[in-house]
C-alpha cells in the first residue's frame, strides 16, 4: 500500500541503523559507524546488498569470489559495492561515515565469523 513508513532507529554496538524502507521484497537503511568501529566479519546466505558511501572514509574488506586473499580497500563518497550471497566481508570506519544500504529483505540472514563485540552466529542486533 502507498503511503508514508515507519522509520526505524536500531542501537548497534558500532553506531546504529536507520530502516527507512522494509517491504517483502526489499530493505533500505543507513548504517551510521563511528570512527574506528568495525561491523562483523560476515556474510549472508541468502542476503543481496549494495552499499553506497554518503559520507566519511570507510575501509570495506571483501573475500571476492576466486580469490584466495581478502580485498582491502576504501571507499570513497560516491562510490558504490555490491555483496552478493556467501561473500565474506566487513565494513570499518576510518571516520564517522553513512553508508546506505539497498537489500533483499533478509535482515536476519548474518552469519558472523568474527565480531569485536561478542556477538555470535546469526540474527543478533
Amino acid at each position: 500500500m502507498s503511503g508514508r513508513t515507519e522509520v526505524r532507529h536500531v542501537p548497534k554496538p558500532w553506531g546504529h541503523e536507520t530502516i527507512w524502507a522494509a517491504t517483502d521484497l526489499y530493505v533500505g537503511k543507513i548504517l551510521h559507524i563511528k570512527a574506528g568501529k568495525k561491523l562483523s566479519v560476515q556474510y549472508h546466505v541468502q542476503k543481496d546488498e549494495t552499499v553506497y558511501l554518503l559520507s566519511g572514509v570507510l575501509r570495506y574488506c571483501v573475500q571476492l569470489e576466486g580469490s584466495a586473499k581478502p580485498v582491502d580497500m576504501k571507499l570513497a563518497i560516491g562510490e558504490a559495492f555490491r555483496i552478493t550471497p556467501g561473500t565474506i566481508h566487513y565494513m570499518e570506519a576510518v571516520t564517522d561515515c553513512d553508508v546506505l544500504e539497498a537489500s533483499t529483505p533478509h535482515l536476519d540472514d548474518v552469519v558472523r565469523l568474527q565480531d569485536a563485540y561478542g556477538r555470535e552466529g546469526t540474527s543478533a542486533p
